[in-house]
């Protein structure tokens, strides 16, 4: 509401200024109210900003009618001394610029066609001579220079609005490419736990029914646990849709961490693989990109332990370092090329999109990552994550 009164009091004030110039044409040269009837475009700052079209209508006529208003103007007076009045449509020049840079190009050359046509009209009417072609030489190049400037401010914003939507792609494409390592590693883990339990309770359900029990209460538990991590992954895009408000829910459980890594061994020793964890150097408080990410390594090695490995026991290594963290997970079991359907010295079948994943997370940290045969057979896998240099001097000062 206050720009509009704001706009409608400036080109009140606007028409007002040039009627006074109109009134003074006999006691002012035309050089003076030209330059007068520029400084009087700063009150319709408001209304070029919000109605450019009007403003160049208003410009045109207030300098148009300062001119033709000039009872000498047609008389014996020289044409010279009204050169300096045609000065005045350099206004009109400015709110094209603007027309051109904001507004539909079928606006903009419309008013640039009236922008021009305009000042030569009125030069042809009121210039004489050496005269009538400085004023249409000034009034060319005055538009042209206008239409130009509109032009670059008008790509320099559409470059702007292109960088951002590509921004915003890559971001989008990154947050897919986040949530699909964390829904594969999360549920590829607990699959492969519920497959193994199953396949080993169905076995025994006749014979050995406690082992069977055993079975199905790992298959709840580790069930339980993915259906924790799918609600926790699904209630965040939930409430990052700014169109979708996300039901009220009981507070979720925290993103995994390397503390929780014993706990995951224990899932793991329950579908027939024993863990050993070592943890070496002095724990400490990690960033939680570098925690979570330091678990979904250890949890994708450990499902293909389970999964190709065909051994029943495997190590795992954390060691908090100066400036880094490592982790390793090596085991005994079957190496590359040693499953039917493989080839020699390469990756275990159906390991693509698990070592893809870990290599991906280890890439985004500037880390580094290694997965082969293990120096005594086996396999092994092995990643290295820098830690942050504020992290190390926040803890050395505690």
């Amino acid at each position: 509401m206050r720009t509009r009164a704001a706009a409608a009091v400036g080109g009140f004030l606007y028409v007002l200024v040039h009627g006074l110039l109109v009134g003074a044409a006999t006691q002012t040269s035309g050089t003076v109210r030209a330059v007068g009837s520029l400084l009087a475009l700063g009150l319709l700052a408001e209304v070029v900003r919000r109605l450019p079209v009007a403003a160049l209508v208003l410009v045109l006529l207030g300098v148009t009618f300062m001119i033709a208003g000039d009872p000498s103007a047609a008389g014996a007076r020289s044409s010279v001394a009204y050169q300096g009045q045609f000065l005045a449509y350099l206004a009109a020049d400015f709110v094209l610029a603007r027309i051109v840079a904001t507004r539909p190009r079928r606006t903009a050359i419309a008013a640039a066609t009236v922008t021009g046509a305009v000042p030569l009209l009125m030069t042809g009417a009121f210039s004489r001579g050496n005269s009538m072609t400085v004023n249409v030489l000034i009034t060319l190049l005055a538009l042209l220079a206008s239409c130009a400037t509109g032009l670059l401010a008008r790509e320099r914003r559409e470059h702007a609005v292109a960088l951002r939507e590509q921004e915003v792609t890559e971001a989008v494409t990154a947050e897919r490419l986040r949530i699909a390592r964390e829904l594969h590693d999360m549920v590829a883990h607990s699959i492969g736990i519920i497959a193994i339990q199953a396949g080993a309770g169905n076995r025994v359900i006749h014979t050995q029914p406690a082992k069977a029990q055993q079975a199905l209460q790992a298959i709840e538990d580790t069930s339980r646990e993915a259906l924790s991590g799918l609600r926790r992954t699904l209630v965040s895009l939930r409430r990052a849709d700014p169109g979708t408000a996300a039901p009220p829910a009981s507070p979720l459980p925290p993103a995994p961490g390397l503390a929780d890594v014993e706990r995951l061994a224990a899932g793991t020793a329950a579908a027939g693989v024993r863990v050993e964890v070592h943890r070496t150097g002095d724990a400490r408080p990690l960033p939680p990109d570098i925690d979570l990410s330091a678990y979904r390594i250890v949890q994708e090695a450990l499902t293909n332990v389970v999964r190709h490995a065909g051994t029943g026991h495997c190590h795992v290594t954390i060691g908090h370092e100066d400036g880094e963290l490592s982790v390793e997970v090596v085991d005994d079991g079957r190496g590359p090329g040693d499953e039917p359907g493989s080839r020699p010295g390469g990756p275990r079948p159906g390991h693509g999109f698990g070592l893809v994943g870990m290599r991906e997370r280890v890439a985004l940290l500037n880390g580094r990552f290694s997965a082969g045969p293990g120096h005594h057979g086996g396999f092994r896998v092995s990643a290295r994550l820098p830690l942050p240099e504020t992290t190390s001097v926040v803890l050395e000062s505690r």
